[in-house]
């Protein structure tokens, strides 16, 4: 494994946290997210999702506990009004349905809805509920009227609930008329910690983030065992480290895809909302570059210099607020539709330099972790989802169990 450099404990003060003034609060509040995702779209037409005086039921997953919550939804990628009529936030027991008595009904401004324009995001005011850690909350929208989801995180990974006609927000069983694979119009749920000041890791990449070829409904992006593990660590007392994930599939570095939207717009152009927003974000973590390259000519791909000028950008842009930044290898890919010698060749180019650069505060070897000894251009049969580009649940399990928790001062 290559040599890290070491996180000095002397943290800096949180980035991206609130801390109110004692003249407009009755005690300083500083937040955290507890569960993220990156919103993009529009979608097509052909596979744009309209809602009609109905609820959305959305399925999240906490990484760290709290007891207040807000929520922040997105019009971001609209070009019409949302209008909520209602919203509420509980604990979800199965499937649609939530624990009796946990739900708590949420409020924009003190109103029970609100109308976000186009281009905007939205903040709940807070509510207070115990939300435990690595439980899975319900975030339930009302939609009075013709809603285009325009904005949206395409690939959930879980499954989410669309009711019947009419407002069933704040209902422990919600009437299901059909099920949903994505996220729209949420992007953040934000917590108060009783157990000292919370931090969060901000993951932000592509579908090897995301979480292609994991098993749905189950958590298990890399994302997902690595907040798992920080938690079974954690001592009792010690602030509690959150993990975001910020990965959208498709995604890229460099470069936006007019005729792909749900991909999202590319790193460089999303950071500051997706990062740098982000509530309680310490550590930024970037997996990205892979489909910058495999999406580049086959003969004559991206040079490397151009990735590493794009990483450099990342780091620099959250260093000024204070973050540390882990650079990780790009996964090797033999056997995928889109590889050829040529782009693997930038791909262990442009991992030699994020190994020994010296650009990044830590440095997660993935590559060095997935690959098959045996044919390190390929990824360990085990370990293949089965494309040959992504890994299956036990490849993302290695990734997260290969990054040490003394990193995040567990």
């Amino acid at each position: 494994m290559p040599s890290r450099r070491t996180f000095l404990h002397a943290l800096p003060a949180l980035a991206g946290c609130l801390m109110l003034p004692a003249a407009r609060a009755q005690s300083s509040t500083i937040w955290c997210a507890t569960w993220g995702t990156a919103p993009a779209g529009p979608p097509p037409s052909a596979s744009l999702q309209t809602f009609s005086n109905q609820t959305l039921r959305l399925i999240v997953r906490t990484s760290i506990p709290g007891n207040r919550v807000r929520v922040r939804l997105s019009n971001e990628m609209g070009s019409t009004p949302l209008r909520i009529g209602a919203a509420h936030i509980g604990i979800r027991s199965s499937g649609a349905n939530l624990v009796a008595g946990s739900g708590r009904d949420l409020t924009f401004g003190g109103s029970p809805g609100a109308t976000v324009a186009p281009g905007d995001p939205l903040i709940s005011d807070p509510v207070d509920i115990a939300v435990p850690a690595l439980a899975d909350l319900a975030i339930s929208l009302w939609l009075p009227a013709s809603t285009p989801a325009t904005t949206i995180h395409d690939l959930a990974l879980q499954t989410n609930y669309v009711s019947v006609a009419g407002n069933y927000a704040g209902a422990n069983a919600l009437p299901v008329q059909r099920t949903l694979g994505s996220w729209p119009f949420l992007a953040e749920v934000d917590v108060t910690s009783p157990a000292g000041t919370p931090s969060a890791i901000v993951a932000i990449g592509d579908s090897l983030t995301d979480g292609v070829r994991s098993t749905t409904n189950a958590n298990r992006r890399w994302t997902d065992y690595l907040a798992r593990r920080l938690r079974t660590a954690a001592l009792p007392g010690s602030p509690p480290v959150a993990v975001v994930n910020r990965g959208i599939s498709a995604n890229s570095l460099l470069t936006d895809y007019p005729t792909a939207l749900l991909s999202g717009r590319d790193v460089l152009e999303r950071f500051d909302r997706d990062v740098l927003a982000t509530a309680g974000a310490r550590w930024l973590f970037v997996l990205s570059g892979i489909n910058d390259i495999i999406y580049s000519n086959a003969s004559s791909p991206i040079p490397a210099e151009t990735l590493q000028a794009g990483w450099l950008q990342l780091i620099a842009r959250a260093r000024m607020r204070g973050m540390y930044v882990i650079g990780a290898t790009l996964l090797p890919y033999e056997g995928h539709a889109y590889f050829t010698t040529a782009r693997d060749a930038v791909r262990q180019r442009a991992n030699t330099w994020i190994r020994t650069s010296g650009a990044w505060d830590a440095v997660a070897d993935f590559d060095a972790v997935l690959r098959d000894p045996g044919r390190p251009t390929r990824l360990l049969p085990a370990y293949d989802g089965g494309d040959h580009l992504h890994p299956n649940d036990l490849g993302y399990e290695a990734m997260a169990k290969s990054i040490p928790l003394g990193w995040f001062g567990v």
